[in-house]
Protein backbone atom coordinates (compact mmCIF):
# COMPACT_ATOMS: atom_id res chain seq x y z
CA UNK A 1 0.00 0.00 0.00
CA UNK A 2 1.34 3.44 -0.95
CA UNK A 3 2.04 6.09 1.68
CA UNK A 4 -0.86 8.22 0.38
CA UNK A 5 -3.28 5.28 0.48
CA UNK A 6 -2.13 4.40 4.00
CA UNK A 7 -2.72 7.95 5.22
CA UNK A 8 -6.21 7.95 3.68
CA UNK A 9 -7.02 4.63 5.36
CA UNK A 10 -5.80 5.93 8.72
CA UNK A 11 -7.80 9.13 8.31
CA UNK A 12 -10.94 7.14 7.45
CA UNK A 13 -10.38 4.94 10.52
CA UNK A 14 -10.31 8.04 12.73
CA UNK A 15 -13.24 9.81 11.06
CA UNK A 16 -15.66 6.86 11.07
CA UNK A 17 -16.30 6.75 14.87
CA UNK A 18 -16.28 10.55 15.00
CA UNK A 19 -18.97 10.70 12.30
CA UNK A 20 -20.98 8.06 14.15
CA UNK A 21 -20.78 10.20 17.28
CA UNK A 22 -21.88 13.30 15.40
CA UNK A 23 -24.88 11.61 13.82
CA UNK A 24 -25.89 9.85 17.05
CA UNK A 25 -25.80 13.20 18.85
CA UNK A 26 -28.00 14.97 16.33
CA UNK A 27 -30.32 11.95 16.11
CA UNK A 28 -30.95 12.14 19.86
CA UNK A 29 -31.66 15.87 19.63
CA UNK A 30 -34.10 15.35 16.75
CA UNK A 31 -35.75 12.35 18.40
CA UNK A 32 -36.58 14.31 21.54
CA UNK A 33 -38.50 16.86 19.52
CA UNK A 34 -40.91 14.06 18.49
CA UNK A 35 -40.80 11.42 21.20
CA UNK A 36 -42.99 13.19 23.77
CA UNK A 37 -46.12 13.38 21.59
CA UNK A 38 -47.47 9.92 22.45
CA UNK A 39 -46.41 10.22 26.10
CA UNK A 40 -48.26 13.48 26.85
CA UNK A 41 -51.56 11.88 27.96
CA UNK A 42 -49.70 9.71 30.52
CA UNK A 43 -47.66 12.69 31.71
CA UNK A 44 -50.81 14.76 32.16
CA UNK A 45 -52.48 11.92 34.08
CA UNK A 46 -49.51 11.55 36.45
CA UNK A 47 -49.28 15.26 37.20
CA UNK A 48 -53.03 15.86 37.11
CA UNK A 49 -52.88 18.73 34.63
CA UNK A 50 -53.14 19.33 30.90
CA UNK A 51 -51.89 22.91 31.19
CA UNK A 52 -48.31 21.88 30.42
CA UNK A 53 -49.17 19.99 27.22
CA UNK A 54 -47.99 22.73 24.88
CA UNK A 55 -45.03 23.80 26.98
CA UNK A 56 -43.47 20.33 27.15
CA UNK A 57 -42.96 20.62 23.39
CA UNK A 58 -42.66 24.39 22.98
CA UNK A 59 -40.04 24.81 25.72
CA UNK A 60 -37.73 22.36 23.94
CA UNK A 61 -38.09 23.93 20.49
CA UNK A 62 -37.92 27.50 21.76
CA UNK A 63 -34.79 26.92 23.87
CA UNK A 64 -33.07 25.30 20.88
CA UNK A 65 -33.92 28.23 18.61
CA UNK A 66 -32.80 30.87 21.11
CA UNK A 67 -29.45 29.25 21.89
CA UNK A 68 -28.43 28.22 18.34
CA UNK A 69 -26.71 31.51 17.41
CA UNK A 70 -24.85 31.53 20.75
CA UNK A 71 -23.39 28.08 20.08
CA UNK A 72 -22.32 29.09 16.60
CA UNK A 73 -20.34 32.01 18.01
CA UNK A 74 -18.86 29.97 20.88
CA UNK A 75 -17.71 27.31 18.43
CA UNK A 76 -16.03 29.93 16.25
CA UNK A 77 -14.17 31.31 19.28
CA UNK A 78 -13.34 28.29 21.44
CA UNK A 79 -13.36 25.42 18.95
CA UNK A 80 -16.14 23.16 17.74
CA UNK A 81 -15.32 20.01 19.74
CA UNK A 82 -15.41 21.68 23.15
CA UNK A 83 -18.69 23.40 22.44
CA UNK A 84 -20.22 20.22 20.96
CA UNK A 85 -19.33 18.18 24.04
CA UNK A 86 -20.66 20.95 26.29
CA UNK A 87 -23.96 20.98 24.41
CA UNK A 88 -24.21 17.20 24.66
CA UNK A 89 -23.55 17.36 28.42
CA UNK A 90 -26.31 19.98 28.82
CA UNK A 91 -28.70 17.84 26.76
CA UNK A 92 -28.00 14.80 28.95
CA UNK A 93 -28.39 16.85 32.15
CA UNK A 94 -31.77 18.03 30.87
CA UNK A 95 -32.73 14.45 30.04
CA UNK A 96 -31.88 13.37 33.59
CA UNK A 97 -33.89 16.28 35.02
CA UNK A 98 -36.91 15.34 32.88
CA UNK A 99 -36.66 11.66 33.82
CA UNK A 100 -36.59 12.48 37.55
CA UNK A 101 -39.00 15.45 37.45
CA UNK A 102 -41.31 15.50 40.52
CA UNK A 103 -43.73 18.05 39.01
CA UNK A 104 -44.94 19.48 35.73
CA UNK A 105 -42.97 22.68 36.30
CA UNK A 106 -39.68 20.87 36.80
CA UNK A 107 -40.41 18.76 33.72
CA UNK A 108 -40.74 21.93 31.62
CA UNK A 109 -37.54 23.27 33.19
CA UNK A 110 -35.79 20.04 32.22
CA UNK A 111 -37.09 20.42 28.68
CA UNK A 112 -35.59 23.91 28.56
CA UNK A 113 -32.19 22.43 29.49
CA UNK A 114 -32.61 19.70 26.91
CA UNK A 115 -33.59 22.20 24.24
CA UNK A 116 -30.66 24.48 25.10
CA UNK A 117 -28.37 21.50 24.54
CA UNK A 118 -30.11 20.45 21.33
CA UNK A 119 -29.57 23.88 19.78
CA UNK A 120 -25.84 23.39 20.24
CA UNK A 121 -25.92 19.89 18.80
CA UNK A 122 -27.68 20.92 15.59
CA UNK A 123 -25.34 23.85 14.98
CA UNK A 124 -22.09 22.19 16.10
CA UNK A 125 -22.62 19.01 14.07
CA UNK A 126 -23.28 20.96 10.87
CA UNK A 127 -20.30 23.25 11.46
CA UNK A 128 -18.07 20.27 12.36
CA UNK A 129 -18.87 18.62 9.03
CA UNK A 130 -17.91 21.90 7.38
CA UNK A 131 -14.51 21.77 9.08
CA UNK A 132 -13.89 18.07 8.41
CA UNK A 133 -14.61 18.14 4.67
CA UNK A 134 -14.72 20.50 1.75
CA UNK A 135 -18.32 21.30 0.78
CA UNK A 136 -18.24 18.92 -2.18
CA UNK A 137 -16.76 16.07 -0.12
CA UNK A 138 -19.17 16.76 2.71
CA UNK A 139 -22.32 16.73 0.56
CA UNK A 140 -22.96 13.02 1.16
CA UNK A 141 -22.51 13.46 4.91
CA UNK A 142 -25.05 16.27 4.98
CA UNK A 143 -27.33 13.71 3.33
CA UNK A 144 -26.84 11.44 6.34
CA UNK A 145 -27.75 14.40 8.51
CA UNK A 146 -31.09 14.51 6.67
CA UNK A 147 -31.58 10.77 7.12
CA UNK A 148 -31.16 11.25 10.88
CA UNK A 149 -33.92 13.84 10.74
CA UNK A 150 -36.28 11.64 8.75
CA UNK A 151 -35.71 8.50 10.84
CA UNK A 152 -36.09 10.46 14.10
CA UNK A 153 -39.32 12.01 12.84
CA UNK A 154 -40.68 8.59 11.94
CA UNK A 155 -39.38 6.70 14.99
CA UNK A 156 -40.10 9.39 17.61
CA UNK A 157 -43.84 8.89 18.17
CA UNK A 158 -43.52 5.10 17.84
CA UNK A 159 -40.60 4.88 20.28
CA UNK A 160 -42.36 7.22 22.70
CA UNK A 161 -45.48 5.06 22.70
CA UNK A 162 -43.58 1.79 23.15
CA UNK A 163 -41.31 3.06 25.92
CA UNK A 164 -44.20 4.71 27.74
CA UNK A 165 -46.27 1.53 27.58
CA UNK A 166 -43.45 -0.78 28.68
CA UNK A 167 -41.39 1.28 31.12
CA UNK A 168 -43.34 4.49 31.79
CA UNK A 169 -43.00 7.96 30.32
CA UNK A 170 -39.83 8.77 32.27
CA UNK A 171 -37.96 6.18 30.23
CA UNK A 172 -38.26 8.27 27.05
CA UNK A 173 -35.86 10.75 28.68
CA UNK A 174 -33.65 8.39 30.67
CA UNK A 175 -32.85 6.28 27.59
CA UNK A 176 -30.84 9.26 26.32
CA UNK A 177 -28.24 8.77 29.06
CA UNK A 178 -26.59 5.51 27.89
CA UNK A 179 -26.91 6.51 24.24
CA UNK A 180 -25.43 9.92 24.99
CA UNK A 181 -22.46 8.36 26.79
CA UNK A 182 -21.84 6.24 23.69
CA UNK A 183 -21.83 9.44 21.63
CA UNK A 184 -19.32 11.04 24.03
CA UNK A 185 -17.00 8.03 23.66
CA UNK A 186 -17.23 8.16 19.87
CA UNK A 187 -16.61 11.91 19.77
CA UNK A 188 -13.24 11.43 21.45
CA UNK A 189 -12.01 10.60 17.93
CA UNK A 190 -13.23 13.94 16.60
CA UNK A 191 -10.14 15.81 15.44
CA UNK A 192 -10.84 19.48 14.77
CA UNK A 193 -8.67 22.59 15.01
CA UNK A 194 -8.38 24.02 18.52
CA UNK A 195 -8.75 27.74 18.67
CA UNK A 196 -9.18 30.47 21.18
CA UNK A 197 -9.88 33.95 19.97
CA UNK A 198 -9.97 36.60 22.64
CA UNK A 199 -13.10 38.66 22.11
CA UNK A 200 -15.67 40.36 24.34
CA UNK A 201 -18.87 38.42 24.85
CA UNK A 202 -21.86 39.96 23.06
CA UNK A 203 -24.24 39.66 25.99
CA UNK A 204 -26.64 42.36 24.76
CA UNK A 205 -26.88 40.74 21.35
CA UNK A 206 -27.67 37.32 22.84
CA UNK A 207 -30.43 38.71 25.07
CA UNK A 208 -32.04 40.82 22.34
CA UNK A 209 -31.93 38.00 19.79
CA UNK A 210 -33.48 35.64 22.34
CA UNK A 211 -36.28 38.12 23.03
CA UNK A 212 -36.92 38.59 19.32
CA UNK A 213 -37.09 34.86 18.63
CA UNK A 214 -39.36 34.23 21.64
CA UNK A 215 -41.71 37.05 20.68
CA UNK A 216 -42.10 35.94 17.07
CA UNK A 217 -42.45 32.27 18.04
CA UNK A 218 -45.23 32.78 20.59
CA UNK A 219 -47.02 35.06 18.08
CA UNK A 220 -49.44 36.79 20.42
CA UNK A 221 -50.08 40.51 19.87
CA UNK A 222 -47.91 41.52 22.84
CA UNK A 223 -45.15 39.00 22.13
CA UNK A 224 -44.99 39.96 18.46
CA UNK A 225 -44.65 43.63 19.42
CA UNK A 226 -41.88 42.71 21.87
CA UNK A 227 -40.21 40.63 19.17
CA UNK A 228 -40.30 43.51 16.68
CA UNK A 229 -38.81 45.98 19.17
CA UNK A 230 -36.12 43.48 20.21
CA UNK A 231 -35.28 42.75 16.55
CA UNK A 232 -34.75 46.43 15.77
CA UNK A 233 -32.65 46.88 18.91
CA UNK A 234 -30.64 43.76 18.00
CA UNK A 235 -29.73 45.18 14.58
CA UNK A 236 -28.65 48.48 16.13
CA UNK A 237 -26.52 46.75 18.76
CA UNK A 238 -24.92 44.28 16.34
CA UNK A 239 -23.85 47.09 14.00
CA UNK A 240 -21.53 48.39 16.73
CA UNK A 241 -20.62 45.17 18.57
CA UNK A 242 -16.92 44.24 18.46
CA UNK A 243 -17.70 40.50 18.31
CA UNK A 244 -21.40 40.16 17.32
CA UNK A 245 -23.18 36.89 18.01
CA UNK A 246 -24.63 36.98 14.47
CA UNK A 247 -22.45 39.28 12.33
CA UNK A 248 -24.62 41.43 10.09
CA UNK A 249 -21.85 41.42 7.46
CA UNK A 250 -22.89 37.83 6.69
CA UNK A 251 -25.91 39.29 4.90
CA UNK A 252 -23.53 40.94 2.42
CA UNK A 253 -23.14 37.43 1.04
CA UNK A 254 -26.07 36.85 -1.32
CA UNK A 255 -25.81 33.08 -0.85
CA UNK A 256 -26.29 33.45 2.91
CA UNK A 257 -29.14 35.95 2.61
CA UNK A 258 -31.11 33.91 0.09
CA UNK A 259 -30.45 30.68 2.03
CA UNK A 260 -31.77 32.24 5.25
CA UNK A 261 -34.97 33.39 3.56
CA UNK A 262 -35.42 30.01 1.87
CA UNK A 263 -34.85 28.25 5.21
CA UNK A 264 -37.63 30.28 6.84
CA UNK A 265 -40.04 29.51 4.01
CA UNK A 266 -39.05 25.82 3.85
CA UNK A 267 -39.39 25.43 7.61
CA UNK A 268 -42.82 27.08 7.47
CA UNK A 269 -44.11 24.95 4.59
CA UNK A 270 -42.54 21.54 5.10
CA UNK A 271 -42.08 21.32 8.88
CA UNK A 272 -44.83 23.66 10.04
CA UNK A 273 -47.49 21.69 8.20
CA UNK A 274 -46.67 18.20 9.54
CA UNK A 275 -49.22 18.22 12.37
CA UNK A 276 -52.00 19.30 10.01
CA UNK A 277 -51.03 16.61 7.51
CA UNK A 278 -51.33 14.04 10.31
CA UNK A 279 -54.82 15.36 11.10
CA UNK A 280 -55.69 15.24 7.40
CA UNK A 281 -54.74 11.55 7.18
CA UNK A 282 -56.72 10.71 10.31
CA UNK A 283 -59.90 11.97 8.67
CA UNK A 284 -60.06 8.68 6.76
CA UNK A 285 -58.14 6.51 9.24
CA UNK A 286 -57.55 6.16 12.98
CA UNK A 287 -54.56 7.62 14.83
CA UNK A 288 -52.48 4.44 14.47
CA UNK A 289 -53.27 4.04 10.78
CA UNK A 290 -52.67 7.75 10.22
CA UNK A 291 -49.21 7.43 11.72
CA UNK A 292 -48.40 4.54 9.41
CA UNK A 293 -49.65 6.50 6.40
CA UNK A 294 -47.05 9.17 7.20
CA UNK A 295 -44.26 6.61 6.72
CA UNK A 296 -44.13 6.84 2.87
CA UNK A 297 -43.76 10.62 3.06
CA UNK A 298 -41.00 10.36 5.68
CA UNK A 299 -39.13 7.73 3.66
CA UNK A 300 -39.42 9.99 0.62
CA UNK A 301 -37.69 12.76 2.61
CA UNK A 302 -34.75 10.45 3.33
CA UNK A 303 -34.59 9.07 -0.22
CA UNK A 304 -34.56 12.44 -1.99
CA UNK A 305 -32.02 13.82 0.46
CA UNK A 306 -29.62 10.94 -0.19
CA UNK A 307 -30.01 11.17 -3.96
CA UNK A 308 -29.56 14.95 -3.93
CA UNK A 309 -26.44 14.60 -1.76
CA UNK A 310 -24.87 12.09 -4.16
CA UNK A 311 -25.63 14.21 -7.23
CA UNK A 312 -24.28 17.35 -5.58
CA UNK A 313 -21.13 15.55 -4.43
CA UNK A 314 -20.52 14.30 -7.98
CA UNK A 315 -21.29 17.51 -9.86
CA UNK A 316 -20.55 20.28 -7.38
CA UNK A 317 -23.82 22.02 -8.35
CA UNK A 318 -26.70 22.51 -5.94
CA UNK A 319 -29.03 25.29 -7.18
CA UNK A 320 -31.27 22.78 -8.90
CA UNK A 321 -32.23 21.16 -5.59
CA UNK A 322 -34.11 24.03 -3.88
CA UNK A 323 -35.72 24.99 -7.19
CA UNK A 324 -37.00 21.48 -7.79
CA UNK A 325 -37.97 21.24 -4.12
CA UNK A 326 -40.30 24.22 -4.22
CA UNK A 327 -41.74 23.26 -7.61
CA UNK A 328 -42.58 19.74 -6.39
CA UNK A 329 -43.98 21.19 -3.17
CA UNK A 330 -46.36 23.37 -5.19
CA UNK A 331 -47.46 20.43 -7.35
CA UNK A 332 -48.03 18.25 -4.26
CA UNK A 333 -50.19 20.86 -2.52
CA UNK A 334 -52.19 21.50 -5.70
CA UNK A 335 -52.73 17.74 -5.90
CA UNK A 336 -53.93 17.56 -2.30
CA UNK A 337 -56.47 20.28 -3.09
CA UNK A 338 -57.86 18.49 -6.14
CA UNK A 339 -57.55 14.71 -5.79
CA UNK A 340 -60.04 12.42 -4.06
CA UNK A 341 -59.37 9.23 -2.13
CA UNK A 342 -56.73 8.12 0.34
CA UNK A 343 -54.31 6.43 -2.13
CA UNK A 344 -54.11 9.55 -4.30
CA UNK A 345 -53.60 11.75 -1.22
CA UNK A 346 -50.77 9.53 0.04
CA UNK A 347 -49.16 9.71 -3.41
CA UNK A 348 -49.28 13.52 -3.24
CA UNK A 349 -47.71 13.39 0.22
CA UNK A 350 -44.89 11.24 -1.14
CA UNK A 351 -44.18 14.02 -3.66
CA UNK A 352 -44.35 16.51 -0.77
CA UNK A 353 -41.77 14.40 1.11
CA UNK A 354 -39.49 14.31 -1.95
CA UNK A 355 -39.74 18.10 -2.08
CA UNK A 356 -38.86 18.48 1.61
CA UNK A 357 -35.81 16.24 1.37
CA UNK A 358 -34.34 18.11 -1.58
CA UNK A 359 -33.66 21.26 0.45
CA UNK A 360 -33.19 19.89 3.96
CA UNK A 361 -29.40 20.32 4.16
CA UNK A 362 -28.55 21.82 0.78
CA UNK A 363 -28.90 25.37 2.07
CA UNK A 364 -26.57 24.72 4.99
CA UNK A 365 -24.07 23.26 2.52
CA UNK A 366 -24.33 26.31 0.26
CA UNK A 367 -23.60 28.75 3.06
CA UNK A 368 -20.68 26.67 4.37
CA UNK A 369 -19.22 26.81 0.87
CA UNK A 370 -18.97 30.61 0.78
CA UNK A 371 -18.24 31.32 4.47
CA UNK A 372 -14.69 31.95 5.72
CA UNK A 373 -13.50 29.46 8.37
CA UNK A 374 -13.98 31.92 11.24
CA UNK A 375 -17.68 32.35 10.37
CA UNK A 376 -18.74 28.76 9.73
CA UNK A 377 -20.39 28.40 13.11
CA UNK A 378 -22.24 31.68 12.66
CA UNK A 379 -23.60 30.76 9.23
CA UNK A 380 -24.61 27.29 10.42
CA UNK A 381 -26.42 28.90 13.34
CA UNK A 382 -28.08 31.46 11.07
CA UNK A 383 -29.52 28.85 8.70
CA UNK A 384 -30.57 26.58 11.58
CA UNK A 385 -32.21 29.52 13.34
CA UNK A 386 -34.08 30.55 10.18
CA UNK A 387 -35.44 27.04 9.65
CA UNK A 388 -36.43 26.72 13.31
CA UNK A 389 -38.18 30.09 13.19
CA UNK A 390 -40.12 29.05 10.10
CA UNK A 391 -41.08 25.69 11.60
CA UNK A 392 -42.28 27.46 14.77
CA UNK A 393 -44.25 30.13 12.91
CA UNK A 394 -45.83 27.59 10.56
CA UNK A 395 -48.11 25.76 13.01
CA UNK A 396 -49.30 29.04 14.56
CA UNK A 397 -49.97 30.84 11.28
CA UNK A 398 -51.51 27.79 9.61
CA UNK A 399 -53.73 27.38 12.67
CA UNK A 400 -55.71 30.45 11.53
CA UNK A 401 -56.25 28.82 8.09
CA UNK A 402 -57.26 25.59 9.89
CA UNK A 403 -60.57 27.21 10.86
CA UNK A 404 -61.63 26.18 7.35
CA UNK A 405 -60.23 22.67 7.85
CA UNK A 406 -57.11 21.14 6.31
CA UNK A 407 -58.28 22.48 2.94
CA UNK A 408 -57.60 25.97 4.28
CA UNK A 409 -54.12 24.89 5.40
CA UNK A 410 -53.22 23.65 1.93
CA UNK A 411 -54.57 26.84 0.33
CA UNK A 412 -52.40 28.91 2.69
CA UNK A 413 -49.30 26.90 1.69
CA UNK A 414 -49.62 27.84 -1.99
CA UNK A 415 -48.40 31.47 -1.75
CA UNK A 416 -45.63 30.46 0.66
CA UNK A 417 -44.28 27.83 -1.72
CA UNK A 418 -44.71 30.16 -4.71
CA UNK A 419 -42.61 32.81 -2.95
CA UNK A 420 -40.05 30.13 -2.05
CA UNK A 421 -39.83 29.05 -5.71
CA UNK A 422 -39.16 32.62 -6.84
CA UNK A 423 -36.58 33.04 -4.06
CA UNK A 424 -34.84 29.78 -5.03
CA UNK A 425 -34.08 31.24 -8.46
CA UNK A 426 -32.20 34.07 -6.74
CA UNK A 427 -29.69 31.67 -5.18
CA UNK A 428 -26.27 32.38 -6.76
CA UNK A 429 -24.24 29.74 -8.54
CA UNK A 430 -21.02 29.11 -6.59
CA UNK A 431 -19.56 25.66 -7.42
CA UNK A 432 -18.74 23.65 -4.32
CA UNK A 433 -15.10 23.49 -3.33
CA UNK A 434 -13.74 19.98 -3.83
CA UNK A 435 -10.87 17.77 -2.72
CA UNK A 436 -7.53 19.54 -2.57
CA UNK A 437 -9.13 22.97 -2.12
CA UNK A 438 -9.21 24.83 1.24
CA UNK A 439 -11.87 23.66 3.65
Amino acid sequence: MSTTALKRAQLKHVKTPALAGLFLSVFLAMLDAQVVATALPRIAADFGTTGTYAWVTTAYLLAGSVTAPLYGKLGDVFGRKRVLLGALALFLLGSLACGLAPSAGTLVAGRVLQGAGSGGLFVSVGASLGEMFTPREGAKYFGWFSICFAVASLAGPVAGGLLTGVAGWRSIFLVNLPLGLVAVALLRKLDLPRRRREAPFDFAGVVLLGCAITGFTLLTPWSAALGAVAAVAFVLVERKAEAPVLPLRLFNDRTFTVSVLLSVLAGFAFLGSVNYIAVFLQQDAGPAEGGLLLAPMTLAVAASSVVASKVIARTGHYRWAPRLSMALGLLAVLGLLTVDGLPASVACLVVFGLAAGLNLQVLALATQNTAPPEDRGAVAAGVNLARALGSSLGPVALGFAYTAGTHGVFVALLPVLALALVTAFALPHVPLRGKGEPR
